[in-house]
């Protein structure tokens, strides 16, 4: 007899959702995790001083306060609260000018001059979809719920940012803000799809303005664990689970790992050419990030970058466009794309009073061994000069200690594999239920599946889905109910600092 219904190894947000949807379904469910402490990607701590709080990976959440899953699990009763800025992005260019991504589309099209009417016509008819479209986009491939707006999302969006940024607009700002949304993709701008990944930021960005999590990103993960608690889950830390056999009996196993470290643990339970595609899942290039404690906030040249919760930091659309390239195709940019976030212009909590916590990756190859560090703090020198002045104390963290810190993140790879084409419909591997494996007890609900990177839990709710119903004959019960019922993506609600 089991030991437990179902397993589920590795506590990221995909993970901890899982859990939590299982258990709903009146599962006994047990999370293991390697580290002594639960959440994968939403940890924060103090990393370079004290009262400094750092978020460790994940820090600004587009797509989590969206998340029809985290709205059905009532996170705000277990504590989770939203911060939001007046702004989603802001894009800065030379001359101390910039371009922002403002809630309001009407706000953003006064920026865009001659490319206002372009951008509004593109943009306008995805946000009257708006909820029930993101729903889509965050849902395996299926017939949409919405199939006029997944029809003209796809028009625009399958192709590539450059294509789509350089034939319909004709502004330098314009393009610049498609580029750096674009860039989240960790693919060249000039790939098929780049287009669709803007697209998304951009929807988002008008639904809601891009949020942090109060407190940290770890109060994400900890409003998870409570959830899951309240459902029985049970949970035990510090277990790293290298063979099948070291895992407890169970009827369902879930596994919220990279493709290759599930083809390790369960070699002799798949076959070979299943694991053969784990293997050979291509992760993308590495991060390398480095977290500041300053002495005052980022002097922006473009003083409006200040209403933003994240700044795209890297110019035109060509320079975006040449460091991304790079990092794809194995090279070091000497100006790479920068994706900053100032989480503590908006959540007091994160530094003591009158400081800033800063934050700031760019993508480097997979593996890369070299210092980032100065070319990163160069780019933001660029457009807020004085910056490295107002510099307390600085952690750094390239692909290699990615990967030591959390052997998901292989090369340095954070965003779950490369979300190409390709990734578009083999993400892990070719598969009608990607979330499931050949071995009917096994399941992937990692990033790696769909719909891939992002703090949203759609992954983990998808593979609990499958297995419930393929394993134990069962639905989501209350829970698909309140995932069938509109809300407002409100998520407690709290208003950025003045």
């Amino acid at each position: 007899m089991a030991e437990y219904d179902a397993v589920v190894v590795g506590s990221g947000p995909n993970g901890l959702t899982a859990a939590c949807v299982l258990a709903s379904a009146g599962l006994s469910v047990l999370v293991v995790e390697a580290a002594p402490d639960l959440g994968g990607g939403l940890r924060s701590a103090e990393l370079t001083l004290p009262g400094f709080t750092h978020d460790v990976c994940a820090a600004v959440h587009t797509l989590g306060c969206l998340s029809p899953v985290f709205h059905a699990l009532d996170l705000e009763t277990h504590g989770l609260r939203w911060v939001y800025p007046d702004a989603s992005v802001a894009h800065p260019l030379e001359g101390a000018e910039a371009v922002i991504a403002y809630p309001d589309i009407e706000r953003t099209v006064a920026q865009l001059a001659q490319d206002g009417g372009a951008y509004r016509g593109m943009l306008e008819p995805l946000l009257r979809a708006g909820e029930g479209l993101m729903g889509d986009v965050l849902s395996p491939l299926r017939f949409p719920r919405h199939p006029v707006a997944m029809a003209r999302l796809g028009f625009y969006g399958f192709r590539s940012v450059e294509a789509l940024a350089n034939g319909r607009f004709h502004g330098a700002r314009a393009r610049a803000l498609l580029a750096g949304c674009a860039a989240h993709s960790v693919l060249p701008l000039d790939r098929y799809l780049t287009a669709g990944v803007s697209l998304v930021f951009l929807l988002a960005a008008h639904m809601r303005p891009w949020p942090v999590a109060e407190g940290g990103s770890r109060s994400i993960a900890n409003a998870l664990c409570e959830a899951a608690r309240s459902e029985g889950v049970s949970f035990e830390t510090n277990v790293r689970i290298e063979r099948f056999d070291q895992l407890p009996s169970a009827r369902a196993v879930l596994f919220d790992l990279a493709p290759r470290q599930v083809a390790t643990i369960a070699a002799d339970q798949l076959p070979a050419r299943y694991l053969r595609a784990l293997t050979r899942y291509r992760m993308g290039p590495g991060v390398f990030k480095v977290d500041w404690a300053l002495d005052g906030e980022i002097p922006w040249s473009a003083r409006e970058c200040r209403l933003a919760s994240t700044v795209h930091v890297g110019g035109t659309i060509d320079e975006v466009a040449r460091s991304e390239n790079d990092a794809f195709e194995g090279r070091r940019s000497d100006r790479p794309f920068v994706l900053v976030a100032q989480q503590s212009h908006f959540d007091a909590t994160r530094a003591p009073s009158g400081r800033h916590t800063g934050y700031g990756y760019c993508h480097v190859p997979a593996g890369f061994d070299g210092d980032m560090t100065d070319a990163i703090e160069a780019q933001v020198e660029r457009f807020a000069p004085g910056f490295r002045d107002r510099i307390l104390a600085r952690h750094v963290r390239g692909p290699a200690q990615w990967e030591r810190y959390n052997p998901s993140y292989v090369g340095g790879a954070i965003t779950g594999g490369v979300a190409d084409l390709k990734g578009f419909v083999a993400r892990p591997a070719l598969r009608l239920d990607p979330y499931s494996t050949p071995n009917r007890r096994l399941y992937m609900c990692s990033h790696s599946t769909p719909p891939g990177g992002g703090v949203h839990g759609m992954c983990g709710l998808h593979a609990a889905r499958s297995a419930l119903r393929r394993v134990f004959g069962l639905g989501l019960g209350g829970l698909g109910k309140r995932l069938a019922q509109p809300h407002d993506c409100q998520i407690g609600l709290v208003s950025r600092r003045s």
